[in-house]
């Protein structure tokens, strides 16, 4: 049996990602305004963290696999902590946004080790037991993130948000001599450069593999439009305040909290592969109704919430399910394994991310075109590669 304690130390090794996303949301405004920046050029500053954050687990992965799990998660916080001071210092939006490059380089590391150590601590419905726990506290990062976030702009300005990102890494640096060894030295892999690329090459290859990481990162990547879309969506359309936009961002991570407890009741009695069936044909419906939402104005903004709602929540059954599919039989490798799906959920994700900027015309349309890209590509692609 594993223990809440160590939920919660992967959990919050997991969330660095979503917080050090979300937190920083509401001051997009006020990041345009004092850099007298784009709103496109203060969204690349998302897309930057996106891009580091798949880069760098797939250096990760295959180390955490070699040298044990602690090491990579210790050096990894260490540069999280310092890029986060960086940050909140930066003079301008340029030298932001490639620290923020530089944070996500680093913050990857607790995503790509804590997946790993869940392949290495359970099996079967166990696992997905486990993250099914891991995504109610990830989804603690989006309900307390942008509201944690407005309350901190409004009352010391947004360079306090990345003083607040530096301690939370100081507080992981300690929590990392905390956790178990899940790795003993005789499962390590022992192999160099090469051994690595074949492993890649072995995942990239295996269909079952692939149908669940990307049927799972596909429909986040959903999320991720909705991340760089909803700003500008709640903020700038509909007039919504940074703090105001905190709360409805919480909602939906509400649902991703619900619907993760219910995931993890039904594991035992449901095959995991109809819980994702159930959960993709939602995160599909939703997007389309949101197309349908946005394209018209059909509904106005209770619509507009209430679909996002629906695609937003679907998550909490496909993150978790897809997750303990695709690394069930990649114990030996789960740390390159894990490291293939986190490159393919950011890298989809800065791509997502990118198609809302490039469509961006002062609707909702494009943060909702990407979303339902993302959710139908996703149950394709799973339905096509697991026959």
């Amino acid at each position: 049996m594993i223990s809440w304690y160590l939920v919660a130390l992967l959990g919050a090794l997991t969330a660095i990602g979503p917080i050090s996303t979300d937190i920083y949301l509401p001051s997009f405004p006020t990041l345009a305004a004092e850099f007298a920046a784009s709103p496109a050029a203060v969204q690349r500053t998302l897309a930057a963290s996106f891009i580091g954050m798949a880069l760098g687990q797939a250096v990760y992965g295959p180390v955490s696999d070699r040298f044990g799990r602690r090491l990579p998660l210790a050096v990894g916080m260490a540069i999280f902590t310092l890029a986060s001071l960086g940050c909140a210092l930066a003079p301008g939006i340029l030298s932001l946004t490639g620290l923020r490059l530089v944070q996500a380089l680093g913050g990857c590391a607790g995503v790509v080790v804590a997946r790993a150590m869940v392949r290495d601590l359970a099996e079967g419905a166990a696992m997905v037991r486990l993250m099914a726990r891991l995504m109610l506290v990830f989804a603690l990062a989006p309900i307390l993130g942008p509201s944690i976030g407005g309350w901190l702009l409004g009352a010391m300005g947004w360079r306090a948000v990345f003083w607040l990102l530096a301690i939370y890494g100081v507080a992981m640096v300690l929590a990392v001599w905390l956790l178990p060894e899940s790795l003993p030295p005789e499962r390590r892999q022992r192999g160099g450069a090469a051994s690595v690329l074949r492993t890649y090459g072995r995942l990239l290859r295996d269909r079952r593999f692939m149908a669940y990481a990307l049927g799972g990162t596909l429909a986040m990547g959903g999320m991720f439009a909705y991340i760089a879309g909803s700003p500008f969506v709640f903020m700038h359309l509909h007039g919504v305040s940074p703090q105001g936009y905190g709360l409805y961002f919480g909602l939906n991570a509400l649902g991703i909290m619900a619907v993760a407890q219910w995931v993890e009741r039904l594991a035992a009695r449901v095959p995991p592969a109809r819980i994702l069936a159930w959960g993709q044909g939602a995160s599909v419906l939703a997007a389309l109704a949101l197309v349908l939402v946005a394209a018209t104005g059909w509904g106005g903004f209770l619509a507009l919430v209430g679909t996002l709602w629906c695609y937003i929540a679907s998550l909490g059954g496909i993150m978790p399910v897809s997750t303990a599919m695709a690394m069930s039989a990649q114990g030996k490798v789960a740390g390159s394994a894990s490291a293939v799906i986190g490159v393919l959920q950011f890298g989809i994700g800065a791509g997502a991310g990118m198609l809302v900027s490039l469509l961006g015309d002062g609707s909702a349309l494009p943060m909702a075109l990407a979303m339902a890209v993302c959710g139908v590509a996703g149950l394709g692609l799973r339905l096509f590669l697991a026959r």
